[in-house]
């Protein structure tokens, strides 16, 4: 087995590493198996150029504040024939009297180390599982030179990975949709769309194995992402050296100097447009000076996209062609470059600059406005990210389970018609009901992860099969007319409709939540209106105020109740009627309610 592992370059692990907090250096690689560089030892510091953010995602900032947390990471590429490289990272922390083997630079009181895997396959949650075992292990001995259990690490993972198919439930393993709803309820499909119209979508919150679970628990909810559509999600540049960056030279000292005053990050040199839509609204002049080859890069990838797809798209240019054995497997994209299915699902979102990084270092901070990075999701732990607003289209605040978006334009487009709000409730419903038991015995199918994630595929099957359509403006009302106008521009449809896909005439057009208006859709829409919003919680509680006041009043006149309540509806029927509107019309004092913003 170790001969396999270790001869093989087509391993699915690349490389075992261990990263520590040097007290003068700050993090640094102290240990990779194989060799990060070919030609040093071991125990060598020196990293790719490629790879040089590596310590500072892997001992995430903030690090002190735990004794223990897992990161999940993306790395660009090495060379051309290779994809995103998937890092999953344990830290531990301990005191450092505890250990055995005291080495001379260890001067603090605590010794904080990683220990992380580096893989070609997105199996996070198996690997994670994998390496927490060994990370217990390896601190358990308190003789950090004791290697070989992380060589033999190495060995047993390219050994019992090798011939995984990235399929079945080892791909989701530890990310739970269900969770997800819990907390964020109706937003997830809010999360879900902004991913789809390719935004600036930022998650905050610490520590940092809460941050990387939620995110990339909303990938899988898109059909074959985890799988196949995250390989070119890490096509970015690093900067030509930290210490170029002043806006950081302050705050890459190590994991323990995380305080940073708001200054060293510049804010844009001009107020930004109303709306969202441009590309450059989040830049600073000095960023676009950088350097002539991000210009020729930026100018190239501008040029590039309306020849290649047409932004009124026609007919499809080509037919994508079935796997050999039918309807199932997968077959590279004749355009996007993914491994598709037979519905060109994954869509191809993660490419041509629109980035994945489920954790981002301090560091990495200038990938927000770097202008060959069209967009992203990104998680943060450090509270600069979320300070630096003008460089996000949505900031998305895990523990509170808020969605911030400050651009009028983008909330209305992401505002949830009556059909959408059907689909989040009938979610929430399924999720909330008490089913304990059958989940626990694993007998469970509504409601449960798997479930949830094929109701999010027959949403989006049901999306694209009503673009296909003439004459669809009445099945893409349902969807939202702003919405579905600002997605039909991005990068992922218009590769995505490039290609004929068979396939798809099996899937029924039309929104799955279809249908006329009725009383329940009017209850609908003022619940998630009151519970979603502040302006909408003070007419809840003005709504309960009026209610108290008309029953006594009745009672104080001799006024039947009932009579009391009809004068108070018919009053308000007016609102009522307005709130039965599809959102993508509704009064614009209701567009704040799906998206929790904070004005």
């Amino acid at each position: 087995m170790e001969s396999n592992g270790r001869d093989d370059p087509k391993g699915p692990v690349l490389h075992i590493v261990v990263v520590g907090f040097h007290h003068k250096k700050g993090c640094q690689v102290e240990f990779s198996y194989p060799p990060l560089m070919p030609d040093e030892g071991h125990d060598s510091n020196l990293l790719p150029e490629e790879w040089k953010y590596l310590p500072f995602l892997a001992l995430p900032d903030g690090a002190h504040n735990f004794t223990e947390d897992t990161v999940y990471f993306h790395l660009p590429p090495l060379g051309e024939d290779m994809k995103c490289v998937y890092g999953v990272s344990c830290y531990r922390q301990i005191e450092a009297k505890a250990l055995k083997v005291r080495q001379a630079d260890v001067t603090r009181e605590t010794v904080q180390k990683s220990v992380c895997v580096l893989s070609r396959v997105p199996l996070f949650g198996l690997l994670q599982a994998k390496l927490q075992l060994i990370t217990h292990a390896y601190f358990e001995e308190k003789d950090f030179s004791q290697i070989s259990i992380l060589k033999e690490l190495y060995d047993h993972m390219n050994g019992s990975l090798r011939g995984s198919t990235l399929e079945g439930s080892q791909v989701y393993l530890g990310l739970s949709p269900r969770d997800l709803i819990l907390h964020f309820q109706h937003k997830v499909l809010i999360l879900f769309k902004l991913i789809l119209l390719e935004k600036k979508v930022l998650f905050y919150v610490s520590p940092v194995n809460r941050l990387v679970g939620a995110l990339m628990t909303v990938l899988s909810l898109f059909p074959g992402m985890m799988e196949h559509g995250l390989v070119d999600s890490s096509h970015y540049r690093p900067k030509g050296s930290v210490s170029e960056d002043p806006s950081l030279v302050e705050s890459v000292s190590g994991a323990e100097d995380t305080e940073v005053d708001t200054y060293l990050l510049k804010p844009p040199s001009r107020t930004s447009p109303d709306s969202s839509e441009s590309d450059w609204e989040t830049l600073d002049p000095s960023v676009l000076e950088e350097s002539p080859e991000k210009k020729e890069a930026a100018e190239g990838k501008d040029a590039e996209l309306p020849d290649a797809f047409d932004p009124e798209p026609g007919v499809p240019i080509t037919v994508q062609p079935l796997p050999a054995n039918g309807q199932g497997g997968v077959v590279q994209g004749l355009v996007s470059g993914l491994e598709e299915d037979q519905y060109g699902l994954p869509l191809p979102i993660f490419t041509k600059g629109y980035l994945c990084m489920p954790y981002m270092a301090l560091q990495q901070h200038h990938l927000l406005s770097d202008v060959t990075v069209r967009g992203f999701v990104a998680g943060a732990t450090n509270i600069l990210f979320r300070q630096q607003r003008h460089l996000s289209d949505a900031i998305v605040e895990v523990e509170e389970a808020l969605v911030h978006i400050q651009d009028l334009e983008l909330r209305k487009t992401l505002n949830l018609t009556t059909a959408d709000l059907r689909f989040a409730d009938y979610l929430v419903k399924h999720v909330t009901e008490n089913r304990d038991d059958v989940f626990l015995d694993g007998t469970g199918w509504e409601g449960g992860d798997e479930w949830i994630r094929a109701q999010f595929t027959l949403y989006l099957h049901s999306l694209l099969s009503s673009a296909l359509q003439q004459d669809n403006e009445r099945l893409l009302a349902d969807y939202g007319a702003p919405f579905v106008a600002a997605w039909k521009i991005t990068h992922n449809y218009r590769v995505w409709y490039s290609n004929k896909h068979p396939a798809m005439a099996a899937i029924t057009p039309g929104h799955p939540f279809q249908g006329q208006y009725s009383v329940a859709d009017v209850k609908l829409r003022l619940s998630h209106s009151v519970q979603n919003s502040e302006r909408g919680k003070k007419i809840g509680n003005a709504m309960m105020t009026t209610s108290r006041s008309v029953v006594q009043t009745g009672k104080a006149v001799g006024q039947s109740v009932g009579g009391a309540l009809t004068s108070a509806k018919s009053a308000m029927s007016s609102w009522f009627s307005t709130l039965a509107q599809p959102a993508a019309v509704a009064a614009p004092e209701y567009v704040e309610a799906a998206t929790e913003v904070q004005p």
